[in-house]
């Protein structure tokens, strides 16, 4: 049961870093062609999430081995990385004005994020419990935390979209680095 438990973990994981890295792509391409601060700095936060779930994959790797708390600081130090560079990249342009094109293309992409990364998330979590695994489980939050985020881009995009509120895209951008610094903090303290 437990080696079907791993090897399952393992597929949701490659799972999770394939997607990570083409949803990562996706968003920076779209967010710098339409000069959305929000959909760059959820690209560059996917970079975390591949970061994340490769520690997961190292840990799984070798379970007779804790890695678990040495997982968990890898993942926290990886949020607190992203917190910083989204926070400094939205305040400097919320205070320059910038104003990010209406992009149907990215509301579109990010909807299936969101359908995929809750999925994801969920189905990762259900594992993490059956295995009693502390790095599983901290990841599956990290995907659920994910999901909830690209909620919050997609609310930013909308609204640039139908009503031209443009430093909404900054202000979701500003809430993604304070939740990415907070789940840091959790993560390495």
């Amino acid at each position: 049961m437990q080696a079907k438990l791993l090897t399952k973990a393992l597929f949701y994981e490659y799972l999770t870093i394939a997607w990570n890295v083409f949803e990562g792509i996706v968003c920076i391409t779209i967010g710098m062609l339409s000069g959305s601060v929000v959909l760059v700095a959820y690209g560059l936060e996917s970079g975390i999430e591949v970061f994340a779930s490769s520690v997961v994959v190292w840990d799984l790797k070798d379970p007779g081995n804790k890695r678990e708390k040495i997982a968990l600081r890898y993942i926290g130090f990886a949020y607190l990385v992203v917190s910083l560079y989204v926070f400094i990249d939205a305040t400097v342009s919320l205070f320059a004005g910038h104003h990010p094109q209406k992009t149907i293309g990215g509301i579109l992409f990010i909807i299936l994020t969101v359908v995929v990364m809750l999925t994801l998330g969920l189905i990762k979590r259900f594992i993490g419990k059956k295995m009693k695994s502390e790095t599983v489980l901290a990841d599956a939050k990290f995907t659920l935390i994910d999901g909830a985020l690209a909620a919050t881009v997609l609310v930013g995009l909308v609204l640039n979209a139908l009503v031209g509120l443009w430093w909404v895209d900054q202000v979701m951008a500003l809430f993604l680095a304070g939740v990415a610094c907070r789940e840091g903090i959790r993560e390495m303290f």
